[in-house]
């Protein structure tokens, strides 16, 4: 008996020296050295928690040298990552080439219809996602608004260049270390021939016409160039040629840029006071214009997509899925998103649940306690509102509040609409005024308390609508 007990344990060791251990994949993820990639590696825990079997090797590289070293290797097929970091402009050549894995296996769950229709064609070849985009960008103009005012100027609408040069010139402080604009300078296809070939489109110029004809010897283009040559000498800063994005970034962050015009993702940067010495000083604008009807803008997004040479795609797919997903969305948003499933979560609710309509109304009303309240026009706040049957505010009072001039403390009547209204309510509103220190407006007036109507509620200068009760006052 102990000979077979012996023979049997022995059997069993063996067979369970004979099973394989757990393979462990090691994924190689080649990206760019920007804000938002490194944001992303900081949050991968949440990634390799779900996915124990699964390391990450991150290989950040300049901009430039991204590109250099990501081409090489997959030209070549060398399987030296597992993951790129590319953009619109090789996924459709690279997928036609064969260099590119298509996207299928990024899960039941993934939704590749939430995808932004424009930058979703721009991945997709022959109906097959190629590239899951990571972030999808513009550009526009950022300012700083405290130096505006100083100067006395005030960003239009829609900014023309030379509105643009001559305010770049005129809030230029050389001794101080301020300079009017800052702009790509550094050489790259992807750095300064980006900001260049949006700005030139803008002028009216082209790279070919249609009979594929080079077109850089005419008119606009040397228009566009010695506009942007002469700028930046009278209102650049010192070694311009060297500055791309990451670099503009970190100057207006430290105050030395009056203007900056770049990629919109530059929004949550310049705007973090953890980062940016000006965040509550930031102003936004369009693109310019020279007054063709073109602004210079771009289309452009950050994708991830798994090389032909990888031998791992189906374990790069599911770090893809992640880093792309609607979870990322809920890591990185943090208080917001936070907020916005809470108010999601409770305009589920009962229309009488007590705490779901008290949390409600204090968004649709615009509560400092509930993060993002500044904006009217988030969803969730705009669903909650629905669900608890509170409107949103007028276009017009959005307006009044978004115009410049009050951040200039000027006066600006405002005409509100009175159908409905009772008979005593004015049919202009309060004058609205801001103070650029203390941002004030319109301070409530005792004699002013809240009046209901049908169509709105009233008090003073502002203004609100419906009206239940529990919303007015």
């Amino acid at each position: 008996m102990k000979m077979i007990l012996r023979g049997l344990l022995g059997a069993c060791a063996a067979a369970a020296l004979a099973l394989p251990a757990l393979a462990e994949t090691k994924l190689t993820i080649a990206t760019v050295n920007n804000g938002d990639m490194i944001r992303m590696q900081k949050l991968t825990e949440d990634f390799t928690k779900a996915n124990p079997d699964i390391t990450l090797n991150w290989v950040t590289l300049e901009e430039n040298v991204l590109r250099q070293k990501v081409t090489m290797d997959i030209a070549a097929k060398g399987g030296q990552f597992d993951v790129l970091t590319i953009g619109t402009y090789e996924v459709p050549i690279w997928a036609k080439k064969g260099w590119l894995v298509a996207l299928d296996k990024l899960g039941a769950d993934y939704d590749v219809d939430d995808l932004l229709p424009a930058i979703r064609a721009g991945l997709t070849v022959d109906g097959k996602l190629y590239a899951a985009p990571f972030y999808g960008e513009s550009s526009m103009i950022m300012y700083r608004k405290d130096l505006f005012e100083k100067a006395g100027l005030m960003m239009p609408e829609k900014p023309t260049w030379d509105f643009i040069a001559e305010a770049a010139r005129k809030i230029t402080d050389k001794a101080a270390g301020v300079y009017g604009i800052c702009l790509r300078g550094k050489a790259g296809w992807g750095e300064n021939m980006a900001f260049l070939t949006a700005m030139s489109n803008s002028f009216g110029a082209r790279w070919f016409d249609e009979k594929w004809h080079p077109q850089f010897d005419q008119p606009e283009w040397k228009k566009t160039l010695t506009f942007y040559i002469d700028l930046m000498k009278d209102a650049g800063p010192p070694g311009a040629s060297s500055n791309g994005f990451n670099e503009n970034l970190a100057l207006f962050n430290a105050g030395k840029c009056g203007m900056w015009i770049d990629a919109t993702v530059a929004a949550s940067f310049v705007t973090n006071p953890k980062e940016s010495k000006v965040a509550d000083k930031v102003g936004f604008a369009l693109a310019p214009n020279t007054g063709l009807g073109k602004n210079a803008n771009w289309l452009w997004a950050w994708s991830l997509a798994v090389p032909a040479g990888s031998q791992k795609s189906d374990a790069a797919e599911k770090f893809i899925a992640w880093a792309t997903g609607k979870h990322y969305l809920e890591l990185v948003g943090g208080p917001l998103r936070q907020a916005d499933a809470r108010l999601d979560q409770h305009r589920r609710s009962a229309a009488s649940d007590g705490e779901a309509g008290a949390l409600c109304r204090r968004a649709v009303r615009g509560d400092p306690r509930i993060p993002g309240h500044r904006d009217d026009g988030r969803p969730a706040i705009l669903r909650c509102a629905r669900r608890q049957g509170i409107g949103r505010r007028r276009a017009e009072e959005r307006a009044a509040d978004r115009d410049p001039r009050h951040d200039q403390g000027r006066l600006h009547q405002v005409v509100l609409p009175t159908a409905g209204c009772p008979a005593d309510q004015p049919r202009r509103a309060a004058a609205f005024s801001r103070s650029a220190t203390t941002g004030s407006r319109c301070p409530e007036e005792a004699n002013e308390p809240w009046r209901r109507s049908r169509r709105g509620c009233w008090q003073g200068c502002r203004w609100r609508r419906p009206s239940p009760s529990s919303f007015c006052g």
